[in-house]
């Protein structure tokens, strides 16, 4: 039998099916569920715009999209999203999915914390930022219908998540704080850590490797 929530039903593909037992089996409760909350979000939101992402990748981009913060996927320090995404791109590829539904997916994960662009993009991508604002501060919650909040809430519970999902930003940034520049990943940090001291982009400029022109008009006095 389906499983629905909210009015919502959760893709029953081997695909979601593996992306729930991942995810589960490789973050924690509170990302799980949160991940989930956005998935419904999300839908619900498509829904009343009525805008119609794929259920399936919005699923999988939903279910991954914070999992950079505790599972990286390479060695490198890369941004969590990018980190979220690229887990999503292996997991897609590896169960042959086209090139252009992974790169939806990724777009979706990857763009989830930049403001402004995901709505100018596909279904899945708007959808995907839209569930999460819902879910992490709350935007959008006043378009909800109150007794479906309830429902998702009931399966997918809270908790403490504002404190919970701040500490868990900060364990998966803290050790890769460059990877923060430029973006509201930063907040974190800059809250919590307190030797913490965000870059900016005006000395980025002033300290880069060009010559400013008086001086390289003086070298040629």
């Amino acid at each position: 039998m389906s499983e629905i929530i909210a009015g919502v039903e959760i893709p029953e593909t081997s695909t979601a099916t593996d992306a729930t037992r991942f995810i589960r089996e490789t973050t924690n409760p509170l990302l799980f569920h949160h991940s989930r909350r956005v998935f419904l979000f999300s839908s619900i939101h498509a829904r009343n715009l009525s805008i119609r992402p794929d259920p399936e990748l919005l699923y999988v981009a939903a279910l991954f999209h914070d999992a950079g913060l505790l599972t990286p996927f390479s060695d490198a320090e890369q941004r969590f999203e990018i980190d979220g995404a690229d887990h999503a791109q292996a997991f897609l590829l590896e169960r042959g999915f086209s090139s252009r539904a992974v790169e939806v997916v990724w777009n979706a994960i990857a763009l989830h914390t930049t403001p402004g662009i995901p709505g100018r993009m596909g279904p899945e991508v708007a959808a995907t930022n839209l569930g999460v604002l819902t879910d992490v501060i709350g935007l959008g919650l006043d378009k909800l219908d109150p007794a479906m909040v309830d429902e998702v809430t009931a399966a997918h519970p809270r908790g403490d998540f504002k404190n919970e999902f701040l500490q868990t930003f900060l364990e998966g940034l803290k050790h890769r704080p460059e990877t923060t520049y430029g973006t509201i990943n930063a907040d974190i940090l800059e809250h919590f850590v307190p030797d913490f001291r965000r870059t900016s982009m005006v000395e980025r400029v002033i300290a880069s490797s060009w010559p400013d022109q008086k001086s390289a008009d003086n070298g040629r006095e």
